[in-house]
């Protein structure tokens, strides 16, 4: 644990930077969605693009780990929805397993992951956020809108305008134009690499305390009050048993033969024991979902993954 407080620390620190400079004025309520917008269409999207461009496609995507988390999101969206659907409503349940599943990956995994565990840590994390993106968001998103009773029979299903959503999302591009890179030997000139590796650079302190602002201005707009025990198991559900449900998945399948290399399983473990992804709380008011709910479930996952993340990286490095 003494190894891995001085990694985390600085990182939740500046979370915590950002709810504190919202919180306090510092930074204008404004200024926030101005924030988000760079890090996701400027910073973290070259940052990506340099990881996916930085090894072998082979490396960067592993059909054993994509499936193994896969599967896992699936089951931690359908325990959550079918346990709380009749506690809070079918769209909010759906925004819940959601939130049970979909970790920050995009703003706090990839430069944490990498800080712990070097570079190499790239491959299965982008394993993650692009299923994150892809299916767990897309199924989470139609089955709250199956559920509003707002889908007209003539236009595209549910399905297919969270598919859309999804593949608008520059995240995935940025990965795919990364590969292309490195399957094709291309060289950028010199000052379009230049700004790439700036514009990357900024992700990770940019990322974090746009985290904290987010936060800030999600609990700030909750529109309900929720008591505990609508959001406090779900939090559970991330926190724990989403990051030991990837692991005994993959534990299982390295036993009925799959080639699961250990390294890869231990990042994919790490990555399922992130907080929930903050974003879910824009998704969830833009949806007319109960973003109070989901704002308390990020915002304790986000709180209490210091202690539970640091706990699950110092078990997994023994």
């Amino acid at each position: 644990m003494s190894s891995i407080l001085p990694v985390t620390l600085p990182f939740f620190a500046l979370v915590f930077c950002g709810y504190a400079a919202a919180w306090r004025g510092f930074l204008p309520e404004s200024a926030i969605p101005g924030l988000n917008a760079f890090v996701l269409f400027f910073a973290l999207p070259c940052l990506l693009f340099r990881f996916g461009a930085s090894m072998p496609f082979a490396q960067l995507i592993d059909p054993a780990l994509l499936g193994i988390y896969a599967v896992c999101a699936l089951v931690v969206v359908a325990g959550t929805v079918a346990a709380t659907r009749r506690q809070v409503g079918l769209k909010d349940a759906a925004f819940g397993g959601l939130v049970a599943a979909f970790p920050n990956t995009g703003f706090m995994g990839v430069p944490l992951l990498v800080a712990l565990f070097g570079e190499r840590a790239a491959g299965p994390v982008i394993t993650t956020v692009l299923v994150d993106l892809a299916l767990t968001s897309s199924l989470c998103i139609a089955i709250a809108e199956s559920g509003s009773g707002t889908h007209h029979p003539t236009g595209p299903s549910p399905l297919a305008r969270a598919l859309r959503g999804a593949f608008s999302n520059p995240l995935p591009w940025a990965i795919a134009l990364g590969a292309v890179k490195a399957a094709s030997g291309l060289q950028l000139p010199g000052p379009v690499d230049q700004v790439i590796r700036m514009l990357a650079d900024a992700a990770s302190p940019v990322a974090l305390f746009t985290i904290g602002a987010v936060l800030w201005r999600a609990g700030r707009h909750a529109h309900t009050r929720t008591p505990p025990a609508h959001f406090l198991p779900v939090a559970a559900v991330k926190l724990f048993l989403h990051p030991l449900l990837v692991l005994g998945a993959g534990l299982a399948a390295r036993a009925a033969g799959f080639d699961v290399p250990a390294y890869g399983l231990t990042v994919l473990v790490l990555a399922s024991a992130l907080p929930s992804a903050s974003n879910v709380s824009m998704l969830a008011e833009r949806h007319g979902a109960d973003n109070g709910r989901v704002a308390r479930i990020i915002m304790a996952t986000t709180v209490l993954s210091f202690a539970t993340f640091s706990g699950f990286a110092a078990l997994m490095r023994q």
